[in-house]
């Protein structure tokens, strides 16, 4: 049986008017951009389910927006969020999906494009009252809510890998909440996510990246 406080019947503080489609859509594009080396260029956001249908009324398109920028589900600047996108030089756009139903009915496809020609494509789900998922990175099914401090290691599905990672943690005493391996196929690429009980020491992804079948490092601070 799970645990509901009264954050999770009250919702977040947010700028309104939905916890599920506008708090969650700002907290699943803050999420995204933690993921790809900044500056973006350009974000593409595919909208399912009620997201498609509601996302303008809602304000969902602004609060994904303003997720992207960094903003948080209670920054006034959701508001104005396509005029700030606009000066800053920040290309998006979005597109309903009503074909696929099969979905959880809040949900985004966020492809990112960053100034060096990076791409990733993250979709999240909202799950109501500000929570989140994020259920997949590229192609690799994931599992992750964001609500804990994360390192998020892109390697190649090798021997040794995850144990060299869980090394490099331990020797900043960081205290692991949560560790998964999610991955494509056996030897190709996996994703490593790590939650942690605090926030995670910001050069620790230096240390990470030094191993030879490691490709990426993302923090998610807390």
């Amino acid at each position: 049986m799970s645990f509901i406080s009264v954050f999770d019947v009250m919702g977040p503080n947010m700028i309104g008017p939905s916890s599920s489609h506008t708090a969650g859509a700002a907290r699943i594009g803050f999420l995204a951009q933690k993921m790809i080396n900044g500056p973006l260029k350009k974000v593409e956001f595919t909208l399912y389910g009620s997201f498609s249908r509601t996302y303008k009324g809602h304000g969902t398109d602004r609060a994904l927006l303003g997720g992207i920028m960094g903003f948080s589900t209670d920054d006034m600047r959701i508001r104005n969020s396509f005029e700030i996108a606009e000066k800053k030089g920040l290309e998006f756009t979005f597109t309903p999906n009503k074909l696929e139903t099969d979905i959880h009915p809040n949900t985004v496809d966020i492809h990112m494009v960053n100034e060096s020609g990076q791409e990733m494509t993250v979709r999240g789900e909202s799950l109501g009252g500000g929570k989140v998922r994020i259920v997949r990175i590229n192609s690799v099914q994931v599992d992750f809510t964001g609500e804990y401090s994360a390192v998020i290691v892109t390697h190649q599905d090798k021997p040794g890998v995850v144990a060299y990672i869980t090394k490099c943690l331990s020797d900043r005493n960081v205290n692991i909440a949560f560790m998964r391996l999610f991955r494509e196929s056996k030897g190709e690429i996996a994703y490593t996510i790590v939650e942690s009980d605090g926030r995670l020491p910001e050069d620790i992804g230096v240390t990470i990246r030094q191993h030879e079948n490691i490709h990426e490092v993302m923090i998610v601070q807390m």
